[in-house]
């Protein structure tokens, strides 16, 4: 069941790139759709386009496998060994996230726990 609430999920991401795209377009119908493809895939065209949105829902689905906790983690133990912590534990604060998250990843960067 959880694999496929996560292929369901994974699928939200390019049908919303796409929503977007076409959105911004403004025209209607097919050529809405054509137009956003072709923005999407910039110099290569729709078949661009079509592979942005393929790899898009690649991406979504690796993040869903993974669970955002774990990536978030993992992208902090590699960042503090680079960046200020100060600065890091500032740009946690800002995070759109649970209080939860917020303190694993203080202590990810402070004292290294989780990496």
């Amino acid at each position: 069941m959880d694999e496929i609430i996560r292929k369901v999920a994974a699928l939200g991401l390019p049908g919303v790139l796409l929503a977007i795209t076409i959105a911004t377009t403004g025209f209607a119908g097919g050529a809405a759709l054509t137009t956003a493809l072709a923005a999407l895939g910039g110099p290569v065209g729709m078949i661009g386009g079509i592979a942005v949105l393929g790899v898009a829902g690649l991406v979504a689905d690796a993040v869903a496998k993974v669970g955002i906790e774990n990536f978030l983690v993992g992208v902090y133990c590699q960042r503090r060994i680079n960046e200020s912590h100060s600065n890091l534990l500032a740009e946690i604060r800002n995070l759109p996230v649970s209080q939860d998250l917020k303190n694993k990843l203080e202590l990810v960067v402070r004292d290294g726990r989780g990496c």
